[in-house]
């Protein structure tokens, strides 16, 4: 995986089409996934009528050649008019169709509930053997709703998190790897937004047992990392903590 971190323009989809292509043009290793932050192509908006894009739109049509042309999976998050807006999490594959994320969890201390619609569905997707739930940013402090079900190996959580609170990311990614046993990959961004709010980055990806195989600092930049799915299998057959897990289901 390479998880890019970055500063996007405030509300300049172009711009960041471009910020992006120029940062994936730097990937010297072969990867699988590269993975960009909520938001990417404007920023963590509330101009959300302003803002939106279609399924149809130039940067779902950016994800689509950018994935085809590098023969990789793409993700991250784009404001999306799909009969409501939603900040949805777009998985790219290279070859076939795309999947879809609509974020549950709206972080209303920001009045993203008043400008978007929630997702009900949680999405895990495959690639191969794997299986990667999707997340954005403020889902990360609901376990509930991300616990696993020995559904998935690998916690893909795209974000736009402040400065302000930037240990809860590291904590949240951590103990999410820990309870699932499973990869927890967070990527965050930098810089300043419009609203004048601070990131520090801090992107990471936490194994099962909650070491950290890779964080990055605060400045913009791209983080390699490789998953072992055998080694993680045999940590969980090692340490079957996921035999005694409660059964529940969460309620629309």
């Amino acid at each position: 995986m390479a998880l890019v971190q970055a500063a996007p323009a405030w509300h300049d989809p172009a711009a960041n089409r471009e910020l992006f292509q120029g940062m994936m043009d730097t990937i010297e290793a072969p990867v699988d996934v590269v993975v960009l932050p909520e938001m990417f192509s404007t920023g963590f908006t509330m101009c959300s009528a302003a803002m939106a894009e279609g399924m149809d739109g130039e940067t779902v049509a950016w994800l689509r050649d950018q994935a085809a042309r590098r023969d990789v999976t793409i993700t991250g998050s784009v404001v999306i008019e799909d009969g409501q807006r939603f900040n949805r999490q777009v998985w790219m594959p290279p070859h076939g169709h795309e999947s879809v994320y609509d974020k549950r969890h709206l972080f209303r201390m920001a009045g993203e509930h008043e400008h978007y619609a929630p997702g009900s569905e949680r999405i895990v997707v495959e690639m191969g053997p794997w299986r990667i739930c999707l997340c954005v940013c403020y889902d990360l402090r609901f376990p509930v709703w991300l616990r696993s079900h020995n559904d998935y190996d690998v916690l893909l959580c795209v974000a736009n998190w402040p400065a302000a609170r930037q240990s809860a990311w590291a904590t949240l990614l951590r103990a999410r790897a820990i309870e699932n046993q499973c990869y927890a990959v967070g990527v965050n961004r930098v810089g300043v937004d419009g609203n004048g709010v601070v990131y520090r980055g801090g992107s990471a990806v936490f194994d099962g047992e909650g070491a950290a195989l890779a964080q990055a600092g605060d400045e913009p930049g791209i983080l390699s990392v490789t998953l072992d799915l055998d080694a993680l299998r045999e940590y969980r057959d090692r340490f079957p903590a996921w035999r005694d897990a409660d059964t529940f289901e969460v309620a629309p």
